[in-house]
């Protein structure tokens, strides 16, 4: 969906690209038509990537848990990824919901210190038994302030409160930069840190 690739191709025009990962599903929007055309004029190709993928990032290492084709439902189709960086580990879910999350607890190693918020707080997504698995410190929901979808839910947000987890997000503190020496994580952001 345009809320994640629409930003891309302006980096794309000035910085130079070696990789771009991106789900098989494709969109007909002239968006992606101009995201496609940018990796392009980049000289490479969009790497749809396969479960269980992995490869070093700096002193990071990225694993792909799920990249899956479902046709009926583009939020399924999801790239989820952990980032592992010494005793520390981010899980990315994009828009995965339910369903998806429901294949990756049958995989197992959900187990992460930062969960971003699967669609933006919907409560499509982050069931009660994915959080179980994951059990994070740290939650980042990255939503629009004031949207049309009345993201996040209460509902995900009681249950990330139930399950004790300190939740950032983007409409109410802007930017959030998370940095991790591999043993701790410190977060920093853009105003209401609190």
């Amino acid at each position: 969906h345009e809320d994640h690739f629409g930003g891309l191709s302006a980096p794309l025009s000035v910085m130079p690209v070696g990789t771009v990962y991106a789900p098989d599903a494709e969109s007909d929007s002239k968006a992606y038509q101009t995201f496609k055309r940018k990796v392009a004029e980049q000289n490479t190709e969009i790497i749809h990537p396969v479960n269980y993928e992995n490869f070093p990032f700096g002193s990071a290492n990225v694993e792909i848990l799920a990249c899956p084709d479902d046709a009926d439902n583009l939020n399924n189709t999801s790239i989820v990824l952990k980032v592992t960086h010494g005793n520390k580990s981010f899980l990315f879910t994009g828009d995965a919901e339910r369903e998806e999350e429901q294949t990756l607890l049958d995989k197992g190693i959900l187990k992460s210190d930062v969960l971003k918020v699967g669609h933006h707080g919907s409560d499509t997504s982050t069931s009660y038994p994915f959080l179980r698995e994951v059990m994070p410190e740290y939650a980042v929901i990255s939503v629009g302030k004031g949207n049309s979808y009345g993201h996040p839910t209460e509902e995900v947000l009681s249950h990330l409160r139930d399950a004790d987890v300190k939740v950032y997000r983007t409409d109410l503190q802007g930017d959030i930069i998370m940095n991790s020496d591999g043993d701790n994580i410190t977060v920093t952001t853009a105003k209401n840190e609190n």
